[in-house]
């Protein structure tokens, strides 16, 4: 009842909000293979969308909708092993009278009786509500928006970007606050879910031991997704999603794990990761993963305001320089052949930056992209080696490139870290008068702790990075960010309190990047 009751709170903000929708009728039906009988009465054991709705990817015209039949979601899901039709429906209204697509969709055990609908034939740069039922039960009504036409001019663009959301450490009260702004995307950055086993202190528990197995993992997804501030998140909005290491494995480097397990086992523990990753997220079939492999970085433009370059820092990447850890450089830090992206993920991000026709080019991706020495004293240097600053060579390359190419206003968006930062990206960042080349914001956390014994010496630590402009590890919450052909502007918002489920939000920073002019300042 929970989750219907948020539901509604949701239709309610919705219809105050009045947005003017266009109309148009079309209808279409989607089949999925079909691997087993279909379930002829579907009838459950308990509501079977207890993990709410979502949407995600957006183009111009259609949009990926998503849920998946859970009625037992913490112990397998709790379907019989048959194929169920689920009917989906769009709407131009909250009450779904103006429906404009739909069809039905079977869910197979294969996928974890997941739905993942690419509806087209929409208009852009507008909103529609969405909807499910399977048998005589129906979902929440999921909101979500198209992009602009391709290329089209577009005056605005309102998103948030999010990540780390360790469900021990705290409550989604940022996820409540964020439903209630006034965005037309959320763009996740990794760090979904945690992998770990139950940790004592943590204010909500883990569902079993470190995740393993693809049951594991999938129980593990639908615990986080029981959320209802969560839900009411992705029924808010459409999301563009990417993946870091906790999805799988704390500091995992392509197919070289942080645990000791064989690399074949390892192959095995990210195959099953993979797959209860695209199970729940509303990503294409274009995603569907190959075992061990998953094709997640993508590109999605809104009109001519801005283009967003997903990136995947996890999958290809070669093994931490030095050890992993924070610590001075060795020389394996500064190797050519060292890379973050693999050789086809950075060719493929150079040329759409350098092809791109919009705005503001947004790099969306894991871990801090500037150089940050952690030592106050000016006579060592310490370096995260699992961020950028392990592959100097692969970020110098691309420094260098948007220094020689100039593709448009590129700006990073970045998570991982659990604090907020902002950092003018130099060419050289060894010269303060080197040329500053794009920015970056980096958000903090929606749960996941960053230590307060590490925020004084990180504070301590400033003066010797002069082009870090801000830094906050004290506050947990997201950035909000508005666009417009002139400038870009990230909000800082920040929970009072991520133990109490009233916590308040409030604006901690803000800064302006204005065109043509690469770094930011504070607004």
């Amino acid at each position: 009842m929970e989750l219907m009751d948020g539901t509604r709170l949701l239709a309610n903000r919705c219809k105050r909000r009045n947005f003017l929708l266009g109309a148009g009728f079309l209808t279409g039906l989607t089949i999925a293979s079909q691997w087993h009988p279909v379930l002829a009465k579907s009838r459950f054991s308990s509501y079977p969308f207890s993990l709410g709705v979502a949407s995600g990817d957006p183009l111009p015209d259609g949009v990926v909708i998503w849920t998946r039949l859970a009625p037992n979601p913490l112990s397998g899901g709790g379907m019989p092993l048959v194929n169920v039709p689920v009917r989906w429906q769009v709407a131009l209204d909250e009450n779904m009278k103006q429906v404009v697509r739909r069809g039905t969709v079977l869910a197979t055990p294969e996928l974890a009786h997941s739905v993942h609908v690419d509806v087209r034939g929409l208009n852009p740069e507008r909103w529609y509500w969405y909807q499910f039922q399977a048998g005589k039960e129906v979902s929440p009504i999921g909101r979500t928006r198209t992009a602009p036409a391709f290329y089209s001019y577009t005056q605005q663009l309102n998103f948030a970007f999010v990540s780390c959301q360790d469900w021990q450490n705290g409550y989604y009260t940022a996820y409540r606050h964020l439903a209630e702004e006034n965005l037309d995307l959320v763009v996740h950055l990794g760090d979904y879910i945690y992998e770990y086993g139950p940790q004592s202190g943590g204010l909500r528990q883990h569902n079993s031991p470190e995740i393993i197995t693809l049951k594991d993992y999938r129980d593990r997804h639908a615990l986080y997704k029981t959320d209802p501030n969560l839900q009411a998140a992705h029924a808010a909005f459409p999301w563009i999603v990417t993946w870091d290491d906790h999805e799988v494995d704390n500091n995992y480097a392509n197919l070289i794990p942080e645990d000791n397990q064989t690399q074949e086992a390892f192959r095995k523990r990210r195959a099953n990761a993979y797959q209860a990753y695209y199970e729940h997220i509303p990503l294409r079939r274009s995603s569907l993963p190959k075992g061990p492999d998953m094709l997640l970085y993508r590109r999605l433009t809104f009109g001519n305001l801005a283009e967003f370059n997903v990136l995947d820092t996890r999958q290809y990447r070669t093994n931490q320089p030095c050890d992993d850890g924070i610590k001075p450089r060795c020389p394996e830090a500064f190797d050519p052949n060292a890379t973050m992206t693999g050789s086809e993920q950075e060719q493929w991000l150079r040329k759409g930056l350098d092809q791109s026709r919009s705005r503001w080019n947004v790099i969306a991706q894991q871990t801090m992209l500037a150089e940050y020495n952690f030592n106050s004293n000016p006579g060592v240097s310490v370096f995260n080696v699992d961020q950028w600053d392990g592959y100097v060579a692969a970020r110098n390359r691309l420094l260098s490139f948007l220094n020689q190419r100039q593709p448009s206003n590129p700006v990073v968006i970045t998570g991982d870290i659990h604090s907020s930062w902002v950092h003018n990206l130099k060419l050289d960042f060894n010269n303060p008068n080197s040329p500053t080349v794009g920015t970056e914001f980096v958000g903090t956390s929606i749960t996941s702790d960053f230590p307060t014994a590490f925020i004084a010496p990180v504070q301590a630590s400033l003066s010797n990075n002069p082009h870090t402009k801000f830094f906050d590890g004290a506050y947990r919450g997201y950035v909000r960010c508005n666009l417009t052909p002139k400038r870009w502007q990230s909000d800082y918002r920040v929970v009072s309190s991520i133990v109490d489920m009233n916590a308040s939000v409030k604006t901690l920073a803000s800064f302006v990047v204005q065109n043509g002019q690469p770094g930011a300042h504070l607004s």
